[in-house]
């Protein structure tokens, strides 16, 4: 089944047509919340008393035709309020508006309980206002973000919401900081249950990262290790008192020459077989075994590496929890 919108894309004819019912229940809502306002107030004696002596025309007609027949005109508008649940309701399944189909009632809260003859209940439709703000300014007819009421309301939730997540991570930190400061086998564990369970992939890593490290550095390295192996066979050659003596010999320049150019030649290949073996089979296991026993000396642990490792973390911890501490908000809202 395709993922449902939160808010599909609907033409805007139907957008247009949702923004007019939910103009329509919010004038029903006044003139619901009115009436029972005024009939609240028709109760009291005083103010029944004053509005028969000053209209008395009016007092009799509202007596008469609504006061008295109150229940079931309230009756109507709770009957219309459920038909626009019920409508509403009907409508989000057959446009795919929420995830499951009945998540409307969930969502609508304030519409199903606003269905409830109380005043104080009925006082929830009026939040209907804030979904028909929202789609107006999904329309982009009003821009709610430019309101200065919306400012500084999102202002201060910025703020709220800030420093609760700022307390709540800093006290997660400081419990993390005290399982640290109290187990006796952090370090242990750590190694127990994180590193040894991946002992085979990690030597396999060092043993690539290290191939690929060496080998690269050779090919960009190559001409000056060459540069280097060549000076220092003419270097050695030429500081030996055997070649010095040779020297002496006739013919023997161009035989100290030939030996150095064979020397250095030598040599050259030499380090290239060394470079060009590193991929072998052979060198890598040679750098496995390596590895491994040296992966095995690193994983000794001590009282003295097991409080070094706790340290840290607690000191890694100190630090995020002096960065959560600074409120960024301030710099936001200068």
């Amino acid at each position: 089944m395709p993922a449902r919108e939160r808010y599909p894309h609907l033409p805007k004819a139907v957008e247009y047509a949702h923004i007019g019912w939910d103009f329509l229940i919010l004038a029903a809502v006044v003139v619901n919340l009115c009436l029972l306002l005024f009939d609240s107030l028709f109760l009291i004696e005083p103010l029944n008393q004053a509005i028969a002596t000053i209209t008395p025309g009016f007092h009799d007609f509202y007596d008469s035709t609504i006061h008295s027949r109150f229940i079931y005109i309230d009756l109507v508008f709770v009957s219309f309020f459920i038909a626009d649940v019920l409508l509403g309701w009907a409508v989000a399944i057959a446009e795919r508006r929420y995830h499951r189909w009945f998540f409307y009632p969930f969502i609508h809260w304030y519409d199903v309980l606003g269905c409830i003859p109380l005043s104080g209940f009925r006082l929830l439709r009026a939040l209907r206002v804030v979904s028909l703000l929202h789609r107006l300014h999904r329309l982009r007819l009003i821009d709610i973000t430019r309101w200065a009421g919306y400012q500084f309301f999102a202002k201060y939730y910025d703020i709220l919401l800030e420093e609760l997540s700022d307390r709540i991570a800093l006290r997660l930190l400081g419990n993390v900081q005290q399982q640290i400061t109290a187990s006796d086998s952090l370090t242990e564990s750590v190694i127990d249950r994180v590193i040894l369970p991946r002992k085979t992939q990690l030597i396999h890593e060092i043993t690539q990262r290290l191939e690929d490290t060496v080998g690269q550095s050779y090919q960009q390295n190559r001409a000056a290790i060459m540069a280097a192996i060549d000076d220092l066979v003419t270097r050695t050659l030429r500081e030996s008192p055997e070649i010095q003596r040779l020297h002496r010999l006739p013919m023997g320049q161009t035989a100290s020459n030939a030996m150095q150019a064979s020397l250095s030649g030598v040599a050259q290949r030499l380090v290239d077989e060394l470079a060009l073996g590193i991929h072998s089979t052979e060198f890598r296991q040679l750098i496995e075994r390596t590895a491994e026993s040296g992966f095995d000396s690193w994983l000794t642990v001590d009282e003295g590496s097991a409080h070094v490792t706790e340290q840290v973390l607690y000191d890694m911890l100190e630090m995020l929890k002096e960065q959560v501490r600074r409120q960024r908000w301030k710099d936001r809202y200068d």
